[in-house]
């Protein structure tokens, strides 16, 4: 089953609908949430003569809204903190895997009514790559790595939000092997955010 098919069906899967009786939710941005989202990312750059292919699985905690602006029109401004633990297969390149730790702010447009949202966000963070010793591949295990990332966040339920978006990675040792191909992949993901 690929990958994208089983979020869109363990989204479905964790949908519980709400009996009415129930309190009223807070807005999606006055709590935590967990992220679960995979996309698929191909090289863009001329670095690397390598036609990589990256499925990247990035699993994030969202904070709470660190600041927040309301508009004339009802609707609000968030910015969040982000931190993510990613898993890459890389489909197609030398190398197999990559796993790292991400951090960033999440800024997020939300209409009034709470339950859409565009997001943007841009960091980066460190990891750990199987390097081979090919050319064109990566030059050594250790890796830095920086993104942007935009898309749009939809509430399902009181508890649940799907997610489809684009991110665009570079990912690189920072000039301590010579050469440094580096990769520089976009593409797009899907993702479920559990708000707790």
């Amino acid at each position: 089953m690929h990958l994208f098919t089983r979020i869109a069906f363990l989204a479905f899967i964790l949908e519980v609908p709400l009996s009415a009786d129930k309190p009223a939710a807070l807005p999606p941005w006055d709590s935590n949430s967990f992220d679960l989202e995979s996309g698929l990312l191909w090289e863009i750059g001329t670095g690397t003569p390598i036609a990589y292919r990256l499925v990247p699985t990035m699993l994030s905690w969202r904070s709470a809204e660190v600041f927040g602006w309301k508009l004339p029109d009802g609707s609000r401004i968030v910015l969040r903190h982000r931190l993510t633990l990613v898993g890459t297969w890389i489909e197609h390149g030398p190398e197999s895997h990559y796993f790292a730790i991400d951090g960033s702010p999440s800024l997020e447009w939300w209409d009034r009514s709470g339950t859409w949202s565009a997001y943007t966000g841009s960091g980066g963070g460190a990891g750990f790559i199987d390097s081979q010793g090919v050319k064109g591949g990566q030059g050594q295990d250790w890796t830095l790595n920086w993104f942007i990332r935009g898309g749009i966040e939809h509430v399902t339920s009181r508890n649940t939000h799907l997610t489809v978006g684009f991110m665009y990675q570079h990912m690189s040792n920072g000039g301590m092997t010579k050469p440094n191909p580096g990769i520089d992949a976009l593409g797009l993901t899907l993702g479920y955010a559990l708000k707790l």
